[in-house]
């Protein structure tokens, strides 16, 4: 005859603290892990993009002589800064030029940069290096 007190069902306060304090300590363990996720998978996209941009930046050297637009950079990456600079091949690469492209970006307070280069068809000789991504400041 077991008999059940009618003030002793349900929960104490301090059980329902604990669960509380309980819970609130697992979700503060996650946070930094989770915070640390996004900040690497930051890094990997930035990256990425500077990857991509100095293989265009390449691809357009090699078909056209000609790196891409200011307009047109700025508009698939505008993140990016992207600088390129062109020497002459040398040994079984002469009649050729060596075309370097550096990308780089910022992924929160860290810099990302990318170095590409390859020998390509000789460009006119009207730029040796150039800078895309800031343009250059107008003072007038």
């Amino acid at each position: 005859m077991n008999r059940r007190r009618p003030g002793n069902s349900g929960f104490l306060l301090t059980e329902m603290i604990v669960a509380a304090m309980i819970i609130g300590i697992i979700m503060a363990t996650l946070a930094f892990p989770l915070y640390t996720f996004s900040r690497f998978n930051d890094y990997q996209l930035v990256t990425q993009h500077c990857i991509a941009a100095a293989r265009a930046q390449l691809d357009s050297i090699t078909a056209t002589t000609k790196p891409i637009p200011h307009d047109d950079f700025q508009r698939l990456w505008p993140k990016l800064t992207i600088s390129m600079e062109t020497s002459p091949g040398t040994g079984q690469w002469q009649g050729m030029n060596l075309a370097k492209v550096t990308a780089a970006g910022m992924s929160y307070r860290k810099q990302v940069k990318v170095r590409l280069s390859r020998y390509v068809p000789l460009m006119p000789e009207t730029e040796k290096t150039t800078e895309t991504n800031p343009p250059p400041d107008e003072d007038s």
